[in-house]
């Protein structure tokens, strides 16, 4: 990539990152104290657009699939979890440190974004080489390999722009704490890594409860902590974080075509959600977890180049086998159509919060010029923004305000509408523009004599003469999740 082409990238990542503080969606975690790395908040508008989000990923999943049902299991787990599942042994990132710079990176993340940089370049050949070498090395655990890899492709450290490595070492993402009240009594146990372990151990108590039938599915949202070696891309990479998962568990020799239903589904989705096809790719995996059968990525691209989003896994057996063997219950269903007891496999769609918040904030972020002036707005999709309408009066006085607060009222049991007075009636529209408000709601001296207000569009600032009392029926039809669901 040509440095000019990846200054603007940057550029444009700082923007979203200011417009993100500033705005009142994203803040560093405890600022006041200097903040903590890799740690954010969500601001006012934040926390609702990723509460739309989530509650769009849970409805998308529970409601339009009649055998899928949702759980919310505990953070803490009994450590034999995290043995069975293979966290303990193998949940481990490679690292390397540049010996100049002082620097921390993790080996594959700088083997990736060579390739990524040879892609590019129209080098398509040498990049898949090169991830398929590193794959090999990887599966063989041969860490000794992956750092003459760095060396032989001429990877350098960004920051003191040598390759004088160390040699790459094996580290443990989980979190370790302490559960018991006296300190020489208690038990090392661990944040979760994932939130899939919570619903494999759950698996014949939902499926005996629910009543469900395989194939069936269990879908979950939760936070999950990973001591990432290095965090970084804003909200991209972080420590402690937020996923929606959903396992879907099927009769053995049916995953893969499960598997390729559920690839095609989750795709459609994201397109559903507004994002452009050119901005949306996939990635098969070339090297497979331990679990894995099958693996693919669905991949954005966010202003540091294409990066994951979601992954779709075809994980077989290996997770209710290992919890089998290790708490020694069985873990198996009884199917009546084959008349057989099988352990089920499963096919996963785990996807960030987090992640899926930054890609809709970038897909939003829209620059343009407008009459000779530039124009910031977040194009956000009316079902998901996070203040639906605002309700504007023209002025303070003439009654206006109680004309304006009267139809507040009539809307905010419905919708996350938001009420403003203060500056000009352009101002207001500008405010409304950066938080992503699809409408504005302006009540003037004629909504007094006929009951009419001006409802301006976001995107086009078209107006539209409308009587109060469709106002309901406007928003919740321009509002509703159904305008996504259709196109799924």
């Amino acid at each position: 990539m040509a440095k000019t082409e990846q200054a603007t990238e940057n550029a444009q990542l700082k923007d979203i990152i200011s417009h993100a503080k500033e705005y009142g969606f994203v803040y560093p975690s405890s600022e006041i104290y200097d903040g903590l790395q890799a740690v954010y908040d969500y601001g006012a508008y934040g926390v609702e657009l990723k509460n739309n989000l989530k509650r769009l990923w849970w409805e998308s999943m529970t409601r339009l699939n009649d055998n899928i049902v949702g759980i919310d299991a505990a953070i803490f787990m009994h450590p034999t979890t995290w043995k069975a599942s293979g966290h303990v042994d193998s949940f481990n990132d490679p690292m390397i440190d540049n010996k100049d710079s002082k620097k921390r990176y993790r080996a594959d993340v700088l083997i990736e974004e060579k390739a990524a940089t040879l892609e590019r370049a129209g080098k398509e050949e040498e990049a898949k080489s090169l991830l398929a070498a590193m794959g090999k090395l990887l599966e063989a655990e041969d860490l000794e390999g992956v750092r003459d890899l760095i060396i032989n492709e001429d990877i350098t450290c960004p920051i003191s722009g040598t390759s004088n490595w160390t040699d790459v070492r094996q580290f443990n993402l989980m979190f370790a704490t302490q559960v018991g009240s006296v300190a020489e009594d208690a038990s090392t146990i661990y944040l979760r890594p994932e939130t899939a372990q919570g619903i494999f151990v759950n698996f014949l108590n939902v499926q005996k409860t629910a009543r469900m039938k395989v194939p069936f599915g269990i879908a979950q949202i939760g936070k999950a902590f990973r001591n990432e070696i290095v965090a970084r891309q804003f909200i991209f990479r972080m420590r402690e974080f937020e996923q929606m998962e959903m396992q879907y568990f099927v009769r053995p020799g049916t995953e893969l075509d499960w598997y390729k239903t559920w690839s095609e589904t989750r795709l459609k989705w994201h397109k559903a959600l507004g994002v452009p096809e050119e901005k949306l790719r996939t990635h098969d995996h070339d090297k497979l977890a331990h679990y894995a059968n099958a693996a693919m990525d669905i991949e954005f691209d966010f202003p540091f180049g294409f990066k994951e989003v979601e992954g779709i896994h075809s994980r077989t057996d290996f997770d209710l086998k290992s919890h089998q063997e290790y708490s020694k219950k069985k873990q198996q269903y009884f199917d009546p159509e084959v008349n057989q007891n099988y352990i089920p496999y499963v096919i996963e769609t785990s996807i960030g919060a987090d992640r899926l918040f930054l890609m809709t904030l970038c897909n939003a972020f829209v620059e343009e010029e407008q009459e000779g002036k530039k124009r910031t707005y977040l194009k956000f999709h009316p079902s998901i923004a996070p203040v639906k309408a605002a309700i504007l009066p023209l002025t303070k006085k003439d009654g206006l305000p109680d004309k304006g607060r009267e139809i507040f009222d009539k809307l905010k049991y419905d919708f996350n509408v938001v009420y403003e007075e203060a500056a000009s009636i352009g101002k207001r529209y500008t405010r409304q523009d950066l938080i992503g408000t699809p409408f504005c709601i302006a009540v003037d001296h004629q909504t007094l004599e006929d009951n009419t207000v001006t409802i301006r569009h976001r995107d086009t600032t078209e107006q539209e003469r409308v009587h109060i009392d469709e106002l309901h029926g406007k928003l919740g039809t321009a509002t509703s999740f159904k305008n996504i669901f259709d196109k799924i």
